[in-house]
């Protein structure tokens, strides 16, 4: 009867430990899933590298032009620099597109294909002003024109986004701008080739226009 009442004893053991452990895999399992993390890479381009990253660390400037310097600087390394925001279950790497001012090597964009965020604020063709909040609408109306209207964008793979601040206004609010920009560029083009430059308005001036 002993003899019994222990093999019982052991198969309860045997099944609760069972039993247990797949209580412990599922739960396991639950976590796993509830902390996917997202990962997402904006503004790189398909012939572009993961090693040519250069991570921008904000924190360290307190002058907005000492990190378009250092963005500068970056791309003349033949390097491209970098921000990563870690939000939630997101982790977002949005490169930038600045050119190498050393060499002289930047390109003639049309203001029409410039949309330009100064000091948290939108600016259209420099006569139009909206506010941060209107994003989504007025960034859809320059995507989607394509070259109708004569003001705004010829098309998406042209748009050059220009972000810039002055030295009365901190950039603390760099990484929400960026953040809201890359998201309504991606609800509206499900694409993530956005060109991002961090610019100076001090030194940074579009060509002259030509004679007539």
């Amino acid at each position: 009867m002993n003899y019994i009442l222990k093999i019982s004893f052991a198969l309860i053991l045997i099944l609760s430990t069972i039993g247990c452990g797949k209580v412990e895999k599922k739960e396991k399992e639950s976590i796993e899933k509830e902390t996917v993390i997202v990962q997402m890479e904006f503004g790189k381009w398909k012939t572009e590298n993961d090693s040519l990253g250069v991570e921008l660390k904000t924190k360290q400037f307190n002058k907005w032009v000492d990190l378009v310097e250092r963005a500068g600087k970056i791309v003349c390394n033949d390097s491209l620099p970098k921000i990563t925001l870690i939000t939630g279950d997101e982790i977002k790497t949005i490169y930038f597109q600045n050119p190498c001012w050393e060499e002289d090597s930047y390109k003639i964009i049309k203001q029409k294909n410039v949309f330009e965020i100064h000091n948290d604020t939108i600016f259209k063709n420099r006569e139009s002003i909206f506010p941060i909040d209107s994003l989504e609408s007025v960034l859809r109306k320059d995507i989607e024109n394509n070259g109708v209207n004569p003001i705004l964008s010829e098309n998406s793979e042209k748009l050059m986004f220009f972000i810039s601040y002055d030295k009365k206004n901190g950039f603390k609010k760099l990484p929400i701008i960026l953040n809201k920009l890359t998201e309504k560029y991606y609800v509206i083009t499900n694409k993530t080739d956005i060109k991002i430059w961090l610019t100076d308005k001090e030194y940074f001036k579009p060509p002259p226009r030509p004679k007539k």
